[in-house]
């Protein structure tokens, strides 16, 4: 073989490997819901499904902690 083909030939292979490594993932597939991880759980917590009541009860503890953090986020600036 000619040493201008080999060079040629691992060109080739190095932009396959470059092409393949560029390409999307599955884990990159598109949502299946165009709803928010809150909305998600909104709903659930608004449902009849089993545990619905927990999940709600996480949610507003999760917002109480939020504003008691921002209250004290504007304590601290004052």
């Amino acid at each position: 073989m000619n040493a201008s083909r080999v060079v040629r030939a691992i060109a080739l292979l190095a932009l396959c490997g470059l092409a393949a490594g560029c390409s999307s993932h599955a884990s990159e597939q598109a949502p299946a819901s165009r709803l928010t991880e809150a909305q998600r759980d909104t709903a659930i917590a608004r449902s009849q499904l089993p545990g619905a009541a927990a999940v709600g009860r996480a949610l507003a503890l999760s917002g109480a902690e939020t504003r008691r953090a921002a209250q004290m986020d504007t304590a601290q600036v004052r």
